[in-house]
C-alpha cells in the first residue's frame, strides 16, 4: 500500500496549533474546515477510533529494507565505475616477483606495496619461523593483557632508533596508528586546530573526523596557503599541520624543511606520514625526512611495517611524554589485539636489515628511472614526480580497469588500476611499482605490453594531453629530478648493463 499525498489537515496545520487542538474553545475557522476533510477528525476535535486514514502508511510500508539499501549503494559504485574488483593473487616468495592466480596460472606483479621484496627476505623468513616455533602462532591479548612480549618492545626501541626520537609505539596497522595518533592529540589537547593537506591518506582524514576537532585543509604541498591559514589561528592555540612525505598515488613528495620552519613559526607541531618512504629513503631507511636531514625537526613520524619492511603493522615516533600519552589514551592502542610475535619478529629483522642494506633500495629507485624513461620514450603518459612511483595516466575509470583486465589476461602482468575515490575522476590510473627484482626482461615485456595497449585503444599520449591543457601534471612540460641523487645509489657490480642505461638516462 502507498499513500497517494499528503493528508490535508496534518501537513497544513501548525505543530503547536496540533498539540493544543483538544483543549482550544475556538478553533481558527481554516483549521476547522480541514478537520472536515479528514476522516478521522470528522469534524471533531478528537480522534474517531472506527475511522481509517487514506494517506497512513500500513506498518508493512514502513519497514526499512536493508538489503534493497545495500544493493543501492553497490549499484552507485556500479554505476559511477568506482566498484573495487578484488583479482586473486598469490605472491611467491620463491619467485619474486611472480605470483599465480585462482587457476595456478603465473603471473608478473608490478604493483604491490612490497617495495623491496622483504616479504620473502630469507633472514626475515627464517626468523619468523624460529619465532614461531618458540612462541606460537598468536599474541595472546591486548598488550595490557598477555599480548606484551619482549619482541614488542625490542622493536619499538628499534623503531625509536630508526628516527631518532626518544619513543615509539606500535599498531595493527598504520592506518590505525594515523587514526589513533590524531584522534587522541586533537581530542585531548584543548581546542587544537590541524591542518591538513589536501591529498593527505584516509587514515589521516578518519583521524582528523574522529577528533571533532577545527580543521584546514590547504593545497597539497602549497606553502603560501599553509601560511595563510595559520595566519587566522591566534599563536597560542594548539596546532597540528598533518602530511605525508610521499603521496602514494602521485608520487609528489611533501616539502617537509619548509613545513617544520612554518610550524616553529607559528606554533605548530608537525605530524609526518612516511608510510610510503621508511625503508626506502636515508642512509638507513628511515624515510625522506632522514634523505633531506630533517627528520630532528619533525615531531611525530608514523609509518608502516607492511610496504617496504615485508611483514605487516603501523606505529608512531615521537617524544617519550607524547607517546606514553597515546599508549594511555588511544582505543585504537589499547583495546586490539598485539600483532603477533613472528611479525614482531619479521619486522625487527627486516629493519635492521635494511639500516646496513642500501642495495635494495638503490636497485628500486634504479628500476624506476628506466621504468620512467622508457615510457617517456613512447610517449606513454607517466605523472611526474621524483618518488620510486610511476603513475600510468588514463583518465577515465572504466578505461583503466579494462586495461588492467588486458594486461592480467593477455599479457600475464598484474597492474591494479586506480579510480575515484582514491583519484580525482578523470585522473584515473595504473599505479606501477618496480622493485630490485623487476629485471630487464620483465621490464621490456611490460613496456610493450603497453605500447600495443596504447597504440591498439588510441589511448592519449603525453603529446594529446598537452594539446588539451594536460592533466596531473601530464602534458605540462615539468622537469622533475629524481629526489634520490645518482651518487646515493649502491649499485652491485655486477649489475653493469643495467648501470649504462641508467647513465645515458641521465646524461
Amino acid at each position: 500500500m502507498t499513500t497517494p499525498t499528503l493528508c490535508p489537515f496534518l501537513s497544513k496545520t501548525p505543530a503547536p496549533l496540533l498539540s493544543k487542538l483538544s483543549t482550544l474553545k475556538n478553533i481558527p475557522q481554516q483549521v476547522a474546515q480541514r478537520t472536515k476533510e479528514c476522516p478521522v477528525m470528522s469534524g471533531k476535535r478528537s480522534f474517531s477510533t472506527s475511522a481509517v486514514c487514506p494517506f497512513a502508511h500500513s506498518q508493512e510500508d514502513k519497514k526499512f529494507d536493508y538489503e534493497q539499501f545495500y544493493q543501492g549503494e553497490i549499484d552507485k559504485k556500479h554505476k559511477d565505475k568506482s566498484y573495487r574488483y578484488f583479482n586473486n593473487i598469490n605472491r611467491l616468495a620463491q619467485k619474486f616477483p611472480t605470483a599465480h592466480t585462482a587457476t595456478g596460472e603465473h603471473v608478473t606483479v608490478w604493483c604491490s606495496n612490497d617495495y623491496l621484496g622483504m616479504s620473502k627476505n630469507q633472514l626475515v623468513l627464517d626468523n619468523m619461523k624460529a619465532t614461531l616455533d618458540m612462541y606460537g602462532a598468536g599474541a595472546g591479548g591486548t598488550r595490557n593483557i598477555a599480548g606484551n612480549a619482549q619482541l614488542h618492545l625490542s622493536l619499538e626501541r628499534e623503531l625509536a632508533d630508526l628516527h631518532k626520537k626518544p619513543a615509539a609505539l606500535v599498531f595493527s596497522s598504520c592506518f590505525v596508528a594515523n587514526d589513533a595518533v590524531l584522534s587522541t592529540l586533537a581530542s585531548k589537547m584543548p581546542n587544537t586546530v590541524i591542518f591538513s593537506d589536501q591529498m593527505n591518506h584516509a587514515s589521516m582524514i578518519q583521524g582528523i573526523r574522529n577528533s571533532r576537532a577545527k580543521k584546514f585543509v590547504f593545497r597539497h604541498n602549497d606553502l603560501a596557503h599553509l601560511e595563510e591559514l595559520l595566519q587566522s589561528v591566534d599563536i597560542n592555540v594548539p596546532k597540528i599541520i598533518a602530511f605525508e612525505s610521499v603521496y602514494s598515488m602521485s608520487g609528489s613528495i611533501g616539502p617537509i624543511k619548509e613545513i617544520c620552519a612554518l610550524a616553529r613559526k607559528y606554533n605548530a607541531i608537525t605530524f609526518l606520514d612516511e608510510v610510503h618512504a621508511v625503508g626506502m629513503y636515508g642512509a638507513t631507511g628511515a624515510g625522506v625526512a632522514e634523505y633531506v636531514d630533517v627528520m630532528d625537526e619533525v615531531d611525530l613520524i608514523t609509518g608502516t611495517l607492511g610496504k617496504a619492511y615485508g611483514v605487516v603493522g603501523g606505529y608512531v615516533a615521537g617524544s617519550a611524554a607524547c607517546v606514553d600519552m597515546i599508549r594511555s589514551y588511544a582505543p585504537g592502542f589499547i583495546f586490539t589485539t598485539s600483532i603477533p610475535p613472528t611479525v614482531a619478529s619479521g619486522a625487527l629483522t627486516s629493519i635492521r636489515y635494511l639500516k646496513q642494506s642500501r642495495v635494495e633500495r638503490s636497485l628500486q629507485q634504479l628500476h624506476t628511472r628506466q621504468l620512467k624513461h622508457a615510457l617517456d620514450q613512447r610517449g606513454i603518459p607517466v605523472v611526474p614526480n621524483p618518488s620510486h612511483i610511476v603513475p600510468v595516466l588514463v583518465g577515465d575509470a572504466e578505461t583503466a580497469k579494462s586495461i588492467s583486465d588486458e594486461l592480467l589476461f593477455k599479457y600475464k602482468i598484474y597492474v591494479q588500476s586506480i579510480n575515484y575515490p582514491t583519484v580525482s575522476v578523470g585522473e584515473e590510473r595504473l599505479r606501477i611499482t618496480p622493485t630490485p627484482g623487476h629485471n630487464q626482461e620483465l621490464m621490456n615485456v611490460l613496456v610493450d605490453s603497453l605500447e600495443k595497449i596504447w597504440t591498439e585503444r588510441k589511448l592519449k599520449r603525453v603529446d594529446d594531453w598537452k594539446q588539451v591543457g594536460g592533466r596531473a601534471g601530464v602534458g605540462k612540460e615539468l622537469i622533475v629530478e629524481p629526489l634520490v641523487k645518482e651518487e646515493d645509489l649502491v649499485i652491485p657490480k655486477d649489475y653493469s648493463a643495467d648501470v649504462t642505461i641508467t647513465q645515458t638516462l641521465i646524461a
